[in-house]
Order: C-alpha cells, then structure tokens, then sequence
C-alpha cells in the first residue's frame, strides 16, 4: 500500500461493463510523491482509469496520466516545470499470480491482494515510469569544450633547444 497516493477499490464494485475511476492527487500527495520520486516538486497529479473485467479475478485497466513536474535539467542542473502526458494499460491481477514473461512488449501486471485494487499506487507507478530519466530544459546545450591540442612528443626537447 502507498502512503504516498491511496485509492483502494474493491474488485467487487467494478460492473462487468467496466468503470471509470479518476484518481487526482491532493497537495500534500504530491509532496510526498515529489520526494518519493526524487524532484523537487509535482505541481499536479491526475491520472483517468477505465477498468474493465478479463475474468472474475483480472482487471483490464487503460488510462491516461497527465501531471505536471518540476525536474532538474541534467545539463544545467536548473529546475524546470514540465508537463507528462503518458497512456497506458496495465491489468491488475491477484499477488503470486503475476507472469514471469520478461517481454517489455507485455502489459504490466499490478498485483493486489484482499480483492483490493490499489488505483491510487498505480497512478504513482505510470508517473514513475513516464519521467524522463535524464531530463533537459528546453533549450539546454551542453557547453563547448575546448580541446587543447595534444603535445607532439619533440615539444619538451624544442623548448630545451629555444634560448630563453
């Protein structure tokens, strides 16, 4: 359970036609999320889920997460606000039956337990995975290095042979 971001949801509330569910994270969450991810601020956190059954036990869930971060440019080392806009689809399943299918094409599998999906964790999870892992403010250019020249093998003699 996230002390961070929690948004439990019985599976048994969820229709066989599916749900919505919207999760948006409150001042304080984003604090916590901030630090939990490691920026220096997230501004806003609101992530949209259509939940729907595959089975009696596996929720299908497609959503789409949109926050707005405050990251450190890699370049500059200033911070930035930026905006993520991420889609996606995960399935929750119960813990202990996730696939052991190592493809980055497969979905991702959350695992829940109680019959308690966790909505609120999940949202923190997309965020997670949608941060850019090096991030660069608009406009950051690495600064040009100069490269001296390297010593042709003679240059200590040359300057032994040159008077002073």
């Amino acid at each position: 359970m996230s002390v961070e971001l929690h948004r439990p949801l019985l599976i048994g509330q969820i229709p066989t036609l599916g749900t919505h569910f919207n999760v948006e994270a409150t001042p304080s969450e984003c604090s916590a999320l901030a630090l939990r991810m490691g920026l220096p601020e997230v501004l806003e956190l609101r992530c949209r889920f259509h939940l729907h059954r595959e089975s009696n036990t596996i929720i299908r869930a497609s959503g789409v997460l949109h926050a707005r971060v405050v990251q450190t440019c890699v370049i500059s080392l200033e911070d930035f606000e930026t905006t993520v806009e991420e889609s996606f689809t995960v399935r929750f399943v119960p813990s202990g039956t996730e696939n052991d299918d190592l493809d980055p094409e497969s979905e991702d599998e959350i695992p829940y337990e109680n019959g308690i999906l966790d909505l609120g964790e999940a949202a923190a999870e997309q965020l997670g995975l949608a941060l850019d892992p090096y991030p660069r403010m608009p406009d950051a250019e690495l600064p040009e290095i100069e490269e001296e020249p390297e010593p042709h093998p003679f240059a200590a003699l040359d300057r032994l042979r040159r008077p002073n």
